[in-house]
């Protein structure tokens, strides 16, 4: 079946939906948001801490905050990157507010802002400790308005649409690789359709479940990510994976990890060892506030040397009524595996949370392909650099997404439908009954991506994960040309793809930058 609209939008986070509420303004434009799932589950649901913007000016500025995430990104940051979504922050601010967020605001009407880790000064605004779920929740009840948006969920995307798709060889070094649309999977029919398109957004989430512990969704296989680099589009700093120092520990669950929000530590929470000891002096001046890059090999540091699987953070010397306020849904989630955080250390350890590379674009979001724009966190945009800082992410999407509506809006009726394109074939093609070596090939990705490519990296445990992925890879591609495409055979070849990916800029980086630590060419700071 073949499918027409003006705009085709893969993935249904803060990213997506803020650039679908941008596009449908114009009731002419046939506007398609396509889910994997429901529209309740995405990464940006699960944010805890909350958005950074600049809104007390009384003691903040955009310097400032530009400041801090060159710092925090190792300075490998885009410079241009870092000022339009610094700049453009308020602006995102005030969209938010008028689509029916909610942000916490003091008696007197102004934002409750909170500090993470490497900010300089209080500017994280939030909603209690679930500000991601209340950003989607007031985007998708806007979505649900408008009535030029269709919504499909629970469709998979298996494959962004280019010239090669009819008949023309495409290769790194093509020119002008143009994209017209996807093949996306019809869980009703099985079948996989055809939807053509005038623009196509690439707005997927990231890549967390390629390891065995992660804060981010089971969704979170990198599919976006994946799909553009197999229609040659270019894909930029995968080794700058950000492990969350405050997963709580809970061997019960690990995919997703429950986070523990930096705004914890930000609001006076300490790290320690069983022993009741801090730690964090020895690595950062910082201490617990350091960017989330030093806190997380601090940590994974101590518990190698004690043989430890976690270490605490305690708030228990803050108020208990302050704290319940603050952090209602930790409290209550310690509270339900038997910790009263009030009263009790609460067990945390590292785990993958954010990937800060991803697929190339420029200040519009544009991608190297054509008519292709990626959004949220599988795009590169060289604001994260070699590590995020704390809440710049949900901002990042939704100034961009609005960089990528204005620019799309203007070149939009200048495109036209490729009919040209064939349908999917999978005619002699088996249904796959081999579901199980599928499940056993996600654990096994997850292995090698925990144990090879973690937070302390060295290049023989590189070659050893590129090793075994790439024998992964010619055995799924073998399965995936012999069977009808499932949504699970393919999340095994996006997370083999991602897995190769991060390996390999891994390899290919021969020093210590940001999120990327090797021990054969460690930083002097580390080299311990």
């Amino acid at each position: 079946m073949i499918k027409k609209f003006d705009f085709l939008i893969i993935g249904s986070g803060v990213a997506g939906m803020s650039y679908a509420l941008k596009v449908s303004q114009n009731d002419k434009y046939k506007v398609a948001l396509v889910c994997k799932t429901s529209l309740e589950e995405s990464n940006t649901s699960k944010a805890q801490g909350g958005i950074a913007s600049v809104t007390n000016l009384l003691v903040d500025n955009f310097e400032k905050h530009i400041e801090d995430t060159m710092i925090a990104g190792d300075y490998i940051s885009d410079p241009a990157a870092v000022e339009q979504v610094v700049k453009g922050g308020p602006e995102g601010i005030a969209d938010l507010v008028k689509w029916g967020v909610n942000f916490d605001k003091k008696e007197n009407g102004e934002f409750d802002l909170h500090r993470e880790g490497g900010h300089s000064e209080f500017r994280i605004l939030h909603h209690a400790d679930d500000t991601g779920f209340e950003i989607q929740r007031g985007l998708m009840d806007a979505v649900r308005k408008q009535k030029n948006i269709t919504v499909l969920e629970n469709h998979f995307a298996v494959e962004i649409i280019t010239q090669h798709h009819i008949g023309i060889r495409v290769t790194r070094r093509t020119p002008d690789v143009e994209c017209f649309g996807a093949y996306i999977l019809n869980p009703e029919t099985g079948k996989i359709d055809t939807y053509l398109s005038k623009v196509t957004i690439v707005a997927t989430g990231g890549t967390g479940a390629v390891y065995s512990s992660t804060t981010n969704p089971n969704i979170a296989t990198g599919d976006g990510i994946a799909m553009v680099y197999r229609a040659k589009g270019k894909v930029q700093d995968m080794e700058f994976v950000q492990f969350h120092p405050t997963a709580l520990y809970n061997p019960k669950e690990k995919h997703p990890a429950y986070l523990i929000t930096e705004a914890m530590r930000g609001y006076g929470g300490i790290l320690r060892l069983p022993n009741g000891k801090e730690f964090m002096h020895k690595y950062d001046e910082r201490l617990s506030l350091a960017p989330r890059d030093i806190v997380a090999r601090a940590i994974d540091n101590e518990m190698k040397k004690y043989g430890l699987e976690h270490v605490y953070l305690d708030v228990t010397h803050k108020d208990p009524e302050e704290t319940k306020k603050h952090f209602p849904n930790i409290y209550a989630k310690c509270l339900s595996i038997g910790i009263d955080i009030t009263k009790n250390y609460i067990p945390v350890t590292p785990c993958a949370h954010y990937m800060c590379g991803g697929i190339k674009v420029d200040l519009d979001g544009q991608s190297s392909i054509r008519r292709l724009y990626a959004l949220g966190e599988c795009s590169c945009t060289g604001l994260h650099g070699g590590n995020r800082l704390a809440s710049n992410s949900l901002i990042e999407a939704v100034v961009y997404a609005d960089a990528a509506a204005k620019h799309s809006l203007e070149v939009v009726d200048n495109y036209k439908y490729n009919e040209n394109i064939p349908e999917w074939n999978d005619e002699g093609t088996l249904t796959n009954e081999e579901n199980v070596l599928i499940a056993q090939d996600m654990k096994e990705v997850n292995q090698i991506m925990s144990t090879y490519v973690g937070i302390v990296r060295s290049d023989l445990r590189l070659h050893r994960a590129w090793e075994r992925l790439d024998l992964l890879y010619e055995e799924t591609e073998h399965l995936f040309k012999r069977v009808k495409p499932t949504k699970d055979i393919c999340e095994l070849r996006n997370m083999i793809n991602v897995g190769y990916l991060i390996t390999r800029h891994a390899l290919e980086r021969k020093e210590s930058r940001g999120l990327h630590y090797t021990i054969d060419y460690p930083k002097h700071a580390y080299d311990k």
